[in-house]
C-alpha cells in the first residue's frame, strides 16, 4: 500500500531522515513512534506532500507519488493543533473540502451528515461555531473533516496531545474503533508509548532519524531489538552484573555479564516459580496507586523496581526482607 524507499531528508546540512525503508500494509493501524527531534513527523509530512524529500521514493499503490502535489494524494491530515476555521459552524468546516471539490450543496449535506454521525457530532452542534467547542470536540471535528472527503490514507500527527488524560484515552478508544470500522490505513506520530501500544497493528520506533525496530505491539515491548527500544517502551529494571551472575548461577545460563541486560518490572515476581532465580532483596520505599504498589527493592547494590497487585493486604515496608523471583527467558539483552 505505503512504500518509503531509500528517503533521505535534509534541513541544509543536516540529516533528518536517512536511508529510511518501510512499507504500511492497507488498511494497517501504523504508528510512528519516538522522542522530540527523531524524524517521525518529518516522515509524516514526506508522505503528505508537505516536504520534499532529497532523496528516495514514497510509493503509493504501486505509484510513485514522490512529486506529486499534496491536493492528487488523497490522504486526509488530522493535526495535533486542529487546524479549523474558528469563526466558521462545525458543519460550514466540514462542507469546505467538499465546496473545493465542487460537489452540489445536496451531495455536500449528505455526506457532512453521514460523517457527523459516524464520529458521533450532534445536529446541534453542526450549527455552532467551532471556538464555541471544547478541545475534544474541535479534535473530532478536525478528524471528521479530513474523513468527509473519503481519503485512501489518514494521517494524525499528535492528535490527542493537547487533550487532558481521561478524555484522551475516551478518544484513544473511539479512534481505533473508528479506523477499524472504516478501514482506512492510517499512519499515527506520537511520543505515548501507551498510545502506541493501545492503538496500533504495528509500530515503527524512531531514534535519530532511523528505524530502530518495526513490529507489532507485543514484540516491541517483549522481543525489543536494541537498548533504545527496551529504555523508551514502558518501564524496565537494568540488571546489575551481580544480579546476571548470580542468574547464571542459578540456571547454567550465560548471559554476558559486560552488556546491558533488561528485565520488564511485571516479569519481576514476588512469588515462586519453577524455573526462576531467586534473588534477595530489601525493600526501599513503596509507590502506591490504588490498583497496584511498585516496590523499590535493593538487590546487591542495584534498585529493582517491582509490581505487585494490591490484594489488600498489609504493604511490605521499607526494610523489610523479600525474595524475588526473576525467569531468565524474560531477560532482554543487548
Amino acid at each position: 500500500m505505503i512504500e518509503f524507499k531509500d528517503i533521505e531528508v535534509k534541513y541544509g546540512d543536516f540529516i533528518a531522515i536517512k536511508d529510511m525503508n518501510l512499507s504500511i500494509n492497507e488498511g494497517e493501524f501504523f504508528t510512528f513512534l519516538g522522542p522530540s527531534g527523531c524524524g517521525k513527523t518529518t516522515t509524516l509530512r514526506s508522505l503528505v506532500g508537505f516536504i520534499q524529500p532529497s532523496a528516495g521514493q514514497i510509493i503509493i499503490d504501486g505509484k510513485d507519488v514522490t512529486n506529486v502535489p499534496i491536493e492528487k494524494r488523497n490522504i486526509g491530515m488530522v493535526f495535533q493543533s486542529y487546524a479549523l476555521f474558528p469563526t466558521m459552524t462545525v458543519y460550514e468546516n466540514l462542507a469546505f473540502g467538499l465546496k473545493v471539490k465542487k460537489l452540489s450543496p445536496k451531495e455536500i449535506d449528505k455526506k457532512v451528515k453521514e460523517v457527523a454521525n459516524v464520529i458521533e457530532i450532534k445536529d446541534e452542534q453542526l450549527l455552532r461555531n467551532v471556538s464555541e467547542l471544547s478541545g475534544g470536540q474541535q479534535q473530532r471535528v478536525s478528524l471528521a473533516r479530513a474523513i468527509v472527503l473519503e481519503p485512501k490514507i489518514l494521517c494524525l500527527d499528535e492528535p490527542l496531545s493537547n487533550l487532558d488524560a481521561k478524555l484522551r484515552v475516551g478518544l484513544r478508544s473511539e479512534l481505533k474503533k473508528l479506523q477499524k470500522n472504516l478501514g482506512i490505513t492510517t499512519l499515527y506520530v506520537t511520543h505515548d508509548q501507551e498510545e502506541a501500544l493501545t492503538l496500533s497493528d504495528r509500530i515503527a520506533v524512531f531514534n535519530n532519524g532511523f528505524v530502530e525496530q518495526v513490529g507489532e505491539p507485543y514484540d516491541i515491548y517483549n522481543h525489543s531489538k536494541s537498548e533504545f527500544v527496551c529504555d523508551f517502551i514502558g518501564e524496565s529494571n537494568k540488571l546489575s552484573s551481580l544480579i546476571i551472575s548470580e542468574i547464571n548461577v542459578q540456571t547454567e545460563k550465560t548471559f554476558d555479564v559486560n552488556k546491558g541486560a533488561y528485565v520488564r518490572l511485571e516479569r519481576v515476581s514476588l512469588k515462586e516459580k519453577a524455573g526462576c532465580a531467586k534473588i534477595h532483596g530489601t525493600v526501599k520505599d513503596y509507590d502506591y496507586n490504588g490498583i497496584m504498589i511498585k516496590y523499590d527493592v535493593d538487590v546487591l547494590g542495584c534498585e529493582i523496581r517491582v509490581i505487585h497487585t494490591n490484594d489488600g493486604q498489609a504493604f511490605y515496608e521499607p526494610g523489610r526482607k523479600l525474595d524475588l523471583y526473576i525467569e531468565p527467558n524474560d531477560i532482554m539483552q543487548f
